[in-house]
Parts: C-alpha cells; structure tokens; sequence
C-alpha cells in the first residue's frame, strides 16, 4: 500500500496521496481531491511530498545516463540518480517525463528501457519533420487569415476544393483546414473560403460536379442511318422554329391544307432499346443546358445525322394532325418521312409573320388550337424569362420577350403531345404518361402576383405507364415526344412509336416503368444543376456590374417584408419597403450584397 504523500501517476498526470481508506484519496494539480482504485495510480516516489506545487524543474544530464545505459534496462529511481544525481519526488516526475517524451527511454516506471541508437536518430529526425510541418502549418493559416497565400499553399487547398466540388475523402485534409480557420464542413463554407483567398475564381461553378452530373460528352459512336421506305414530304415548306443559338433542332412544322405535319427528328431510328448509346441516354437523363455550354444527351454524331435543317434533306418522324375550322383534331397519323427544313429564329418567323402565308396560317389555326386548350382548363402563366450567356467568363443576360411566333411552335409541339397519347392508348402502345393533378382552383390570374400565388397551388407532374389527365396541358392524357435529342423519355416514345409501325416487339409496361425510374433518378440533379448554375452566373453578372440597377415588381406581401419578381435578373428577392407597397407595382431596386456561395443576394428600393 502506498504511504501518504508519496508522489503517484494518476492518467499520465502528478497526484499526491492525501489519504487512504477503502479507496485511494488524491490530490490533483488543481488542489481537487478524489478517490479512485489502487489499481488506477501507480507509485512514482514514496514522498514525503507536501503539495504538488513543490514538484521543481530540474537539470540534469538526461542524454549523459541515455549514454550509460547503453541500450539496457533500467528503473525510474535508477535513472533519477544517474540523470539527476538523486532520486527526489521532483526528480521522479521528471525523470518519468523523460520516459513519457520518448526520445531517450521508453516503459514503465519499474521497467525502463533505454531506445538504441538508431531509433533515436530515427525518432528524432521525425520529431524534427513534424516541428517543421507544424510550423510550416502555423505559417499557412497565418496567411489564409490574412487572405494572403502563396504558391508553395496550393496543395493544403486540394480537399477544400474538393469539398467545394462534393468529392471529399476522409484523408483529403479539408476538415483540419476548415476547422483551423473556424469554419463547418460544408461545401458553401470551402467555397467562401477559397473565393476569399483567391484560390478559386468568381467564374468557378461547382454546382455540376457537386450533384454528380456528368460533364463528359457523351462520344459512343453512331451508326449510319438505316435504309427503309420513308413517306416524301419534301415538297411541303417546314419551318423549325427555335431560340437563334440553338444547336440541336429536332422539331419543324409545316401546314398541308388542312393538316399540320409537325416533324420531329427521327432518333429512334439509330438508337434501338438497350442500345450502348440508349444506356448511356438512360444514365444523363437529359441534356444538360448551363450558361457556359450544353452537354448533350446523345453524341453530338447523332445530331449531325439527324438534326433538322442541318442538311438538304432531313429524316423525321412525322405527325400528322388534321385540324377543322374550329381548331378541333379531326384525324391523326404518324410515318417516317424525309423532310426539307428551313431553320428559323423565333424573331426572323416573328417579322415573316405578316408576309409569310404558311406563318400567319400555323399562328391562325394554333390560336384556336390554344384557345380551345384554355376552354378545358389548361394553365397558361406568364413569367420573365432571361437567357444567360457566358463568353470567356463575362456574363449577359438577356430578358426572353416571347412572340407570337413561339405560340406556333409551343402549341404544336402540346398538340403532338396530346393526340400521340391517345393514339397511343387507342392502340396499346405502352408509353410514358405525363400526368398532372389538378391545382385545386379554377381561377386564372392575369396579374403577375396572382400568378406568383396560383402556382405555388400547382402540383409537380408526374410519369405513369397509364394515362391520366394533366392539369396544366389541359388534356385528358399527354405524353411527350417532340425533344428526342434533349430527353431521354421522349426518345424512349419515338422507340416505342417506331415499333408498332413496323411490327416489331414493343417494350412491355415493366420495361416503361424501369426507364421511367431510371429516369427520375437522374432527372432531379440534372435540373438542380441547371438552376444552381443560372443562379450563379447570374450573381457573378452582379459582381461584373456592381453599379446594376433594375426594376422589381412586387408579387407577395408577408408582414413588413414584400417578394419583388425582378424581370432583368428572372431573380424573386424579399426586400423590406420604407412604405407601404401595392401588389403588381413597380420599385428601382439596387443589388446591396452579393454572397456567392450562399447563392444570396440583397436589394434595396432605391425608388418607387
């Protein structure tokens, strides 16, 4: 049993015996008294020793009895006397510290042992590469403090770029970085910290590659397009209508006399099911459309085969639908064609409009065509648009004014929809269904705030393998096929289409529905990427223009806070007016505050 007041070691730290009973009674170095097991503490010096405050630093020849040893073994009070010249409670805990510290000696208090030569220069010389690398780390937050790094720094920020980018590992080193600097672990947090160091530039978009989205171009090679019989509709004129940079056209129209041929471009015609480019098409889910460039669902040989008005001649898919007076469906067929495309903007058609009979004739009797859809409760919004361009990383933005041309190709491609599904149903073809419930009123705004409000009352549409009615098409059934070179399910419709026309084995409802959830797997990142990205660019648009000043338009009011819709930035922001404000007015708002990686922006009305 220990004598009271003798030194002991209690968790790798000095205690006093204080007393002793049934359990030991110690005293810590904070003068704290407590009881614990004998087997806890072990006895360094039997005392007497008063308080722990007389433990003394002491000098001696530490390496000078390393050097006696030579390798052999040793007790605690033997080493006291040889590195010390005594053996004292104060000698004790130092010589114990010496063990404890590695470099000379390594064991137990009663079994020393003195390290070889060579370990020790081994250990030493590791002891001096982590005392350089701890002070090399010191330096480096020095400088990421004061926002100033240097070359040599750049490796300490490969996991935080990492994280920034979602792709961290547990060995990537972001964690001790973030949390030196008193940063979370979030991909927001590494972002800020490296746009505030300059390691990353305002240009940089993670948000892809956070979501998992491919940025790999889809390069599987594309066969030549087979030889079959093809209905000759090149003596028609067909016009395909689309945004003027639009590199993948897979839709025209034409007008027969009373027939509307909408021609869609033929891609099932050399990407059958199971396919290595069908699966690939599976995996994207679609075209993935950023600010600084696409990536395209299909490889882009598909395009160059396909793509309407690219060549002479194109190969379609055709549609046609006769239309009576009224704008109501009267017949309906689907063929194979070879069409020839005249590829227009949709401001060139829009100024053709007036002299162009077969422009003004689609506008006509698609105007029915949308009325009529209007009639059975279709939804028809009406929210800013902007095209986002980034060119060697400037950004523009340019407000989407819709003309009337673009009800020409809009409606045309709903219609196409609409009547496919019941061709579809009519004949068995399992096919994916665009199916939408209804929004649980039948009110129609026509202000931008009762817009706003109504559509936060619509519901998220959904694919079935049976039809359905879909609220915002106003249809009884819908499915979509007039974007094969964009979305997956619709080049999986032109696959099922293409196969009741020639007889062949059509895909069974089970094999629709495993496309369908391959689909909305991918799906939801991909649209995510493409909102985070517009939403960053256009925030760097701001940071670009810092004197930007625009209009709000004030949609929703909510205590002292009003929502501004703000057409120029297609940007809804909470601002708090200094006045009372009407719904639909119009404020002059400022850009105040920019954090990018929050993707947060503030404003202030600078007049209203």
């Amino acid at each position: 049993m220990f004598e009271v007041n003798s030194l002991l070691l209690y968790k790798n730290r000095p205690a006093r015996l204080a007393g002793a009973a049934d359990r030991v009674e110690i005293e810590l170095e904070d003068g704290q008294r407590v009881k614990v097991r004998t087997k806890d503490v072990v006895e360094l010096h039997p005392g007497p020793l008063r308080s722990l405050k007389d433990l003394k630093p002491v000098q001696g020849e530490v390496r000078l009895a390393w050097e006696i040893l030579a390798g052999g073994q040793t007790t605690l009070a033997e080493l006291a006397e040889l590195a010390y010249g005594e053996f004292t409670p104060s000698t004790a805990w130092a010589a114990w510290q010496q063990v404890t510290d590695g470099q000379y000696f390594e064991g137990s208090p009663d079994q020393i042992k003195a390290i070889s030569a060579e370990e020790v220069e081994r250990r030493q010389a590791e002891r001096t590469r982590i005392e350089t690398e701890r002070g090399a780390w010191q330096a480096f937050l020095e400088r990421a403090k004061a926002g100033h790094l240097l070359e040599q720094d750049r490796p300490r920020l490969v996991g935080v770029e990492a994280l920034v980018n979602g792709q961290t590992r547990p060995d990537s080193g972001h964690e001790s970085v973030l949390k030196a600097l008193g940063r979370a672990q979030t991909p927001e947090n590494a972002h800020s910290l490296l746009l505030e160091l300059g390691a990353l530039p305002i240009t940089y978009n993670p948000y892809p590659l956070r979501l998992g989205v491919s940025l790999e171009l889809n390069r599987l090679p594309v066969p030549p397009l087979p030889d079959e019989p093809r209905r000759d509709l090149t003596a028609l004129i067909a016009y395909a209508i689309d945004d003027e940079d639009t590199d993948t056209p897979d839709d025209a129209v034409s007008l027969e006399g009373n027939r509307l041929w909408v021609h869609i471009a033929d891609v099932a015609a050399l990407i059958p099911p199971d396919s290595a480019i069908d699966l690939e098409a599976r995996s994207r889910a679609l075209t993935l459309h950023l600010p600084e460039g696409a990536i395209h669902l299909l490889p882009w040989a598909v395009t160059e085969q396909l793509g309407l008005g690219l060549k002479e001649i194109s190969p379609a898919l055709s549609f046609g639908i006769d239309l009576d007076a009224a704008g109501q469906v009267t017949g309906f067929e689907i063929a194979p064609s070879w069409v020839k495309v005249t590829r227009l903007s949709y401001a060139q058609a829009q100024d053709r409009i007036a002299d162009e009979p077969l422009l003004a004739a689609l506008e006509a009797c698609l105007t029915q065509v949308r009325e009529r859809r209007r009639e059975k409760g279709a939804v028809l919004l009406d929210f800013p648009e902007i095209k986002i361009k980034v060119e060697e990383g400037k950004v523009s933005l340019k407000q989407i004014l819709e003309p009337r041309s673009h009800l020409i190709v809009e409606e045309s491609m709903l219609l196409t929809g609409i009547e496919t599904a019941r061709f579809a149903h009519a004949h068995g073809i399992p096919m994916t269904y665009s199916q939408q419930e209804a929004p649980g009123s039948d009110e129609r705004p026509q202000t931008l705030s009762g817009m706003f409000a109504f559509r936060r009352l619509m519901r998220r549409s959904q694919f079935r393998t049976t039809p359905g009615a879909h609220s915002g098409v106003g249809a009884e059934m819908y499915t979509q096929v007039t974007s094969p070179l964009r979305r997956y399910l619709d080049l999986v419709g032109h696959q099922q289409l293409r196969a009741f026309l020639s007889g062949s084995p059509l895909l069974n409802e089970e094999q629709i529905n495993e496309r369908i959830a391959d689909y909305e797997a991918a799906v939801g990142a991909v649209r995510q990427a493409e909102t985070l990205s517009e939403r960053h660019w256009t925030l760097v648009y701001l940071l670009q223009n810092p004197d930007w000043v625009g209009r709000g338009i004030i949609v929703e009011k909510h205590g002292n806070a009003v929502t501004a819709l703000i057409p120029d930035l297609e940007w809804e922001a909470r601002i708090y007016p200094p006045q009372e404000v009407a719904l639909d007015s119009e404020v002059t708002l400022r850009a105040t505050g920019i954090q990018l990686a929050q993707q947060e922006a503030s404003f202030h009305i600078t007049s209203q």
